[in-house]
């Protein structure tokens, strides 16, 4: 079972008013939550520490209704064939993150392990 690195990258909140959800983490964690670089995406995550806690503003793709853990591994392709066979479904494929739910319909992502 070689294609979990580590067991959770990142952990994604959606969230209907930012600020506040920024404002709620940071109070409860004592956690900072900063802008997300360019290739990042949108939103704000932590910038030290694992895993990474991130919020983005709600939307209406896979991966804003619900808090997603996210998942590191080796190969996107190989893992995303892996969630097929094991009965799972691949929502939204991507180059960097894919957006799975497992085989009883719990949404959960698949990110790239950074070179």
């Amino acid at each position: 079972m070689g294609w979990v690195h580590s067991p959770i990258h990142l952990v994604e909140f959606p969230a209907d008013d930012p600020d506040r959800a920024r404002r709620f983490w940071t109070g409860l964690l004592g956690v900072e939550l900063v802008d997300r670089s360019a290739d990042e995406g949108e939103g704000w995550q932590t910038a030290v520490g694992a895993p990474t806690l991130g919020v983005h503003e709600r939307g209406k793709g896979p991966g804003d209704t619900h808090a997603l853990p996210y998942f590191e591994v080796e190969d996107l392709e190989v893992a995303s064939r892996r969630v097929i066979e094991l009965g799972g479904e691949v929502i939204h494929p991507g180059a960097r993150w894919v957006i799975c739910r497992d085989s009883e319909g719990s949404p959960f992502g698949l990110a790239a392990r950074a070179t």
